[in-house]
C-alpha cells in the first residue's frame, strides 16, 4: 500500500495549481526558481520509503511509511548505517516525524494515532489522536507544523497537538497541495511537493509560495527506480547551514548548494 492510488486524483491537481499555473503561463507575475548544485553526496537506504527527515546533533533521524515496514531511525549522515530504529504498529502507515524536546514526534498517514518516542533510545513513550490526515512535520521552536496532503497547514502545540492557527498554501494565488515533507529552514517552510521535483519555499506567515526549488537533475530524478521512488525528505543543518535532500528508496542524500536558475512565468 503506497500514495500511488491518489495519482488521477491529486497529482492532476497539484500539477494543474503548480506547473501549469507557473510554467505555462498562466500566473500573473513571475517567482523565482532555483536550481541545486551537489556540494556532497552519502548513501541512503534503498529500502526506506522516505515519509520525514530532520537532523540533529550530528545524526539524521528518518522516519519510514508503508504498511508492515513503517519505523522510526536514527542514522549516521557519513555512511548511512541506521543505528537505532523502531518499529510502528504494522498495521500503521508512517509518515512524517519532529524532535521537540527530548522526544520525538511521528504521525501516521490516515489512523490519525501519532506516537512520542523518547529521543535517546527511541522506546515509545505515549500515543495521542489529531483530525484528519498526517502527511509531513516540522518545528519552527514553538509550533509543530503539520501537512495533511490539503492546502492547510496547521501550527500545533506541542505538548496537546491542539491548532493554533493555520495558513493556506498557496502559489500566485493557486492553491497548492501535497506537500509530503516539510522542513524549516531560515524562518521560511520548505515542503516536498509529492510526485515532483519541486520544493516549495514559504511564507509561514501568509502561506505564499515565495519560489521553486527545482531538483531535477539528481541522478534519482533521471531514473526513477519505480513510480514510489520520488524526492522526499528535506534536512537542515543550522550551526553549519547545510542543507539535504534525498527521496523515497533513493540509494544517495544529497548535501546541496541552492542556486538562482531563473523566474517562472
Amino acid at each position: 500500500m503506497s500514495h500511488l492510488h491518489f495519482w488521477c486524483r491529486s497529482v492532476l491537481a497539484v500539477l494543474g495549481a503548480v506547473s501549469v499555473g507557473l510554467f505555462a503561463g498562466a500566473a500573473s507575475a513571475a517567482l523565482p526558481i532555483y536550481g541545486v548544485k551537489i556540494v556532497a553526496t552519502y548513501p541512503h537506504d534503498t529500502r526506506a520509503y522516505t515519509q520525514g527527515l530532520f537532523y540533529l546533533d550530528g545524526f539524521l533521524f528518518e522516519s519510514t511509511g508503508q504498511i508492515g515496514q513503517s519505523n522510526i531511525r536514527r542514522v549516521r549522515l557519513k555512511d548511512g548505517v541506521v543505528l537505532q530504529s523502531q518499529a510502528i504498529s504494522p498495521s500503521m502507515f508512517g509518515e512524517g516525524m519532529v524532535n521537540w524536546g527530548q522526544e520525538l514526534i511521528s504521525v501516521t498517514w490516515q489512523d490519525r494515532v501519532g506516537f512520542r518516542w523518547d529521543i535517546k533510545t527511541l522506546a515509545l513513550k505515549s500515543t495521542f489522536s489529531y483530525p484528519g490526515e498526517g502527511w509531513a512535520l516540522t518545528q519552527n521552536g514553538v509550533d509543530l507544523i503539520l501537512s495533511d496532503g490539503t492546502p492547510v497547514v496547521r501550527f500545533l502545540d506541542p505538548r496537546t497537538f491542539r491548532e493554533r492557527r493555520r495558513i493556506r498554501i498557496t502559489a500566485e494565488g493557486r492553491p497548492v497541495s501535497n506537500l509530503n515533507e516539510i522542513e524549516w529552514v531560515n524562518g521560511e517552510i520548505f515542503g516536498n511537493i509529492w510526485q515532483t521535483n519541486l520544493i516549495a519555499r514559504i511564507d509561514p506567515k501568509t502561506g505564499a509560495v515565495k519560489g521553486w526549488i527545482d531538483l531535477t537533475g539528481l541522478p534519482e530524478t533521471l531514473r526513477r527506480r519505480d513510480s514510489d521512488a520520488v524526492a522526499n525528505g528535506i534536512a537542515y543543518d543550522a550551526e553549519l547551514d547545510r542543507l539535504f535532500v534525498t527521496g523515497k528508496y533513493w540509494p544517495r542524500l544529497y548535501e546541496i548548494d541552492v542556486k538562482p536558475k531563473g523566474v517562472a512565468r
